[in-house]
């Protein structure tokens, strides 16, 4: 398995275009699906998970044509019965293949999906939710069986606003008998894209971004060309680690409104930030403050997605700051391996504390998800010394080429090669 190897102690400069949104094109990818056409899907993002996502849909007979970021799907004819299991078990975002599944397939079974081990991630919400809409479910060694006669438009309350969830609905209601209302519904950029992909394709769609969300069902579907929004979680890595090594480097492609909170935390540190014609500069040239309190949140609150990161920075900063984790329960993974490169985190359920050292030294550390992998990288662009990152296959799910990015701003990376 390769790696990465990093020579700390460079300062970041410069302007990198970020990629397609991951958590955007995924849901897109398998909502291509409902159509019996032709999608083209612009700035897809080429990374492991939607490279899995893309062999799904081919193991069900869709005609995949890729151009560079470009994607061509055909899902004129599909046979759910030859799911490639393997693949479902790599990514967890396989599950977004339900809403659109049932919306195309009488009957069908899906294996539990795969993933980073970052916690639990009940798909409860999501049966329940489509169980609600005429789905007959059951799950059985391992997999999820569905049946469906008759979709029908429901009031839907989701006990949370998961992203995973709402995407489903609406996916499953573009197929259903009458009008679907998602309450307590995500509001996240990514749900916003995934509506606005489905209008392009003739979906009636009204509420995408606040907490109430309806969806006609039964529209005329027609081939559909969308370009896909800039990742935000790819965006403020990169400031995050332009914070943490110092430097000044501009992110285009991301819109301000979807990274804002970041932006102010970034700026509580002291960071200067500044909005420019193409897109976002963060300056940072001295040691960092602490902050308090942060608590990860749906949006538009912190995301949980960059966690991880921050708490790399925070480990040189002045002071003790406190994360209050309260999405994923595991998501405090990455600490112990930061702790070994001089870091002093403490962690206690939900909690971490972190007390700011003068310095990080280089290490040899183990990525355990995607997120935790990317905090690790940029803690190896804090340390003194070379470090190894071990388990690049993690990062390479959701970072098109974090290496190729950041030695464009000056980092000295580069990926190791496994024996």
């Amino acid at each position: 398995m390769a790696s990465y190897f990093i020579s700390g102690g460079e300062k970041l400069k410069g302007t990198v275009k970020i990629q397609g949104s991951k958590n955007a094109a995924l849901p897109i990818i398998a909502a291509s699906l409902l159509h019996r056409g032709t999608t083209v899907i612009r700035e897809c993002p080429w990374i492991l998970d939607v490279r899995y996502m893309l062999e799904v849909l081919k193991s069900i007979g869709c005609s995949i044509f890729i151009d560079g970021s470009t994607v061509w799907i055909d899902a004129s004819d599909i046979d759910a019965s030859k799911l490639a299991k393997e693949c479902i078990g790599k990514m967890r975002s396989s599950i977004l293949l339900l809403g659109a599944m049932v919306g195309r397939c009488a009957q069908f079974s899906l294996d539990y999906p795969g993933g980073c081990t970052i916690g639990a991630r009940p798909v409860d919400i999501h049966l329940k939710a489509l169980s609600r809409m005429g789905v007959h479910i059951q799950e059985q060694e391992g997999q999820i069986y569905c049946d469906t006669k008759v979709l029908s438009g429901e009031e839907i309350q989701l006990p949370y606003p998961s992203v995973g969830a709402t995407e489903n609905i609406m996916m499953a209601a573009v197929k259903a008998e009458g009008v679907t209302w998602i309450h307590n519904a995500a509001r996240e950029p990514e749900i916003v894209d995934l509506a606005e992909f489905l209008k392009r394709m003739g979906v009636r769609i009204i509420g995408a971004g606040t907490e109430r969300i309806g969806i006609l069902g039964k529209c005329p579907l027609c081939d559909t060309e969308y370009q896909v929004m800039g990742d935000r979680i790819v965006a403020g890595t990169y400031l995050l680690a332009a914070a943490g090594a110092g430097g000044e480097i501009e992110v285009c492609g991301v819109k301000e409104e979807h990274i804002h909170c970041l932006l102010q935390i970034c700026e509580k540190m002291g960071c200067e930030i500044r909005l420019t014609d193409r897109g976002i500069c963060l300056r940072s040239s001295r040691r960092l403050f602490s902050i308090e309190d942060i608590h990860t949140q749906p949006f538009p609150g912190f995301p949980t997605d960059l966690q991880s990161q921050l708490m790399a920075v925070l480990t040189k900063a002045v002071g003790e700051s406190r994360i209050f984790e309260h999405v994923f329960e595991n998501r405090f993974g990455t600490a112990e391996e930061l702790n070994k490169m001089g870091a002093d985190i403490q962690i206690k359920n939900n909690r971490a504390v972190i007390r700011g050292v003068a310095k990080l030294k280089a290490g040899h550390v183990y990525a355990k998800d995607l997120r935790g992998g990317a905090a690790l990288v940029i803690a190896g662009l804090m340390a003194e010394g070379d470090s190894i990152v071990e388990n690049s296959i993690f990062i390479e799910r959701g970072y098109q080429d974090i290496c190729k990015d950041l030695t464009g701003l000056g980092a000295k990376i580069k990926v190791i090669e496994g024996k």
